[in-house]
């Protein structure tokens, strides 16, 4: 019965061996070949901040993500990656890397991110990075790198971003960019470290999608006339890189750290800078305007035949034949680029990538595709239609004023013995009538003779034009005999024929 016992104590302690008891009790199974006090889930490994200072021995072949940062790692063995074949992003920051070496990324083929940031380096050679290919984010800020090799990124062909920021650079090669094509490269991060002496044709020559993601500021660049014009253009133009950092981008004004100034900020060291000095540095952006809806086609014109063309579009996609992933564009046989219903989102910067051994360096042509809705054309006058509109309307209104009775249900009494319906109204004296009931005042007859009465119906005071021997002036005359409602009646009295008066140039009163 006690070797049962021990045999059930035994088998006890080889199942705690393998695994531990959560809070229910159940046991919970180590995964397979998970590395001492790692954490293994599904295909993420994770080593981090165990103070290693080799890498674990056996690694999980189902490793996709492997995180080693934080650690003391120095060295990294050639070929350690080989067990590794579906590993896609490998961290090894915050380390003590002060060295690579070659093949130590041999069986890495299809890694897409590798992080060296904040470790120790110093160097990278020529065969450092081999083994690469679809390497596309490689991380090495933070460093004490100092020295690339003209080649130190060749074979990095799908690479889109690299940063090389917080280092001790003191040379770039824009043209060749240290091996590195720029046909998928986006981002190129050389912010704070010692670059001082710039190639400033080659910096202008890189294409557009490459100037818009070329961090530089917190440099000790020179104050160069040209480069200023060519970063003042960056600025207006809104690249990105420039933009966000404007307020750290400095020069040297006398060549010694102290005489830092801001670039954008202290523009009268720049005041005796020719723009002259600027022409030419970058070729132009080619305008084209186009409606919605309408085709557009692009071509590529370089100085020679080119062997292999590429375009990048404004939202930064790579474009090869056939086109672009949604099939709005496509690229022809001869490398043109062609847009059957051209829309708002494909307004931006078309850049052409040319590369052949007759040509020099890769070059770019670049587009600046503006794209607007049509203008809704006016309607045309008409001309001959408003003409008989016109004539219609005045017609109606000669009508109505030769047929239409003042007021509803009545007629105007135009003669004395004529019988109006129309309903009399208390109206306002008219001008006859006024000046009829002041003659009345400036009458000689006393108010209270009979046969002088003044009235309405007797009496009027009208306007008679002086003679040459009045010398202009006016004289009021009085007619008994007008009547009022009788117009006709009217008759002009002369000086001579009043009754009474007052002088040549006086008024006259019948």
């Amino acid at each position: 019965m006690a070797w049962l016992v021990a045999l059930g104590a035994l088998l006890c302690m080889l199942r705690v061996g393998f695994g531990t008891l959560d809070s229910e009790g159940f046991l919970i199974p180590a995964p397979h070949n998970c590395p001492y006090k790692c954490v293994c889930a599904a295909d993420l490994l994770s080593c981090a901040g165990l103070g290693l200072q080799d890498v674990p021995a056996a690694l999980p072949a189902a490793a996709a993500d492997l995180d080693l940062s934080h650690n003391a790692l120095q060295r990294l063995r050639p070929g350690w990656l080989a067990p590794l074949s579906r590993l896609r992003a490998l961290r090894l920051g915050h380390n003590e890397l002060d060295m690579l070496g070659r093949g130590v990324f041999t069986n890495a083929s299809g890694l897409r991110l590798l992080d060296l940031s904040s470790n120790a380096l110093r160097a990278l050679g020529r065969h450092d990075l081999d083994g690469l290919g679809a390497l596309e984010m490689l991380f090495l800020f933070n460093n004490r790198l100092a020295h690339l090799d003209e080649h130190a990124f060749r074979g990095l062909g799908a690479l889109s971003r690299l940063y090389l920021g917080c280092n001790e650079l003191a040379s770039f090669s824009f043209d060749h960019l240290h091996g590195l094509g720029a046909t998928h490269l986006r981002t190129l991060d050389l912010s704070s470290n010692r670059l001082g002496r710039i190639p400033i044709p080659d910096l202008a020559a890189l294409p557009a999608f490459l100037k818009n993601g070329l961090y530089l500021h917190n440099n000790p660049l020179p104050c160069d006339c040209r480069l200023y014009h060519l970063l003042q253009r960056w600025h207006q133009r809104g690249l990105t890189a420039v933009s966000d950092f404007a307020h750290e981008y400095m020069c040297l004004a006398f060549k010694v750290p102290t005489s830092r100034v801001r670039f954008f900020e202290h523009s009268r060291i720049f005041e005796n800078c020719s723009a002259a000095l600027a022409w030419g540095l970058e070729r132009p952006e080619e305008q084209l305007h186009v409606q919605v809806g309408r085709s557009l086609r692009l071509h590529c014109n370089t100085s020679a035949p080119a062997l292999r063309i590429a375009w990048v579009s404004p939202q930064h996609e790579l474009l090869v034949a056939p086109g672009s992933r949604n099939g709005s564009i496509a690229v022809l046989a001869d490398g043109s680029l062609a847009i059957g219903n051209v829309q708002p989102w494909h307004e931006g910067v078309f850049v052409c990538l040319a590369t052949g051994p007759r040509l020099h360096h890769n070059q770019t042509h670049e587009y600046n595709v503006s794209v607007h809705f049509p203008h809704p054309e006016p309607e045309a006058f008409n001309t001959g239609f408003t003409t008989l509109l016109g004539c219609a309307v005045g017609l109606v209104l000669v009508l109505l004023y030769l047929f239409a009775p003042p007021c509803p249900g009545c007629r105007r009494c135009y003669h004395r013995t004529c019988c109006c319906c129309c309903r009399r109204w208390p109206r306002t004296p008219s001008p006859l009538q006024e000046l009829s009931a002041h003659s009345s005042v400036l009458s000689t007859t006393p108010p209270d003779a009979p046969s002088r009465k003044a009235s309405v119906h007797k009496h009027v005071v009208f306007l008679e034009p002086g003679r040459r021997s009045l010398n202009g002036r006016v004289q009021l005359a009085i007619a008994e005999d007008f009547d009022l409602y009788n117009p006709m009646g009217l008759r002009f009295k002369t000086g001579s024929e009043s009754a009474s008066s007052t002088g040549s140039e006086g008024l006259v009163m019948t």
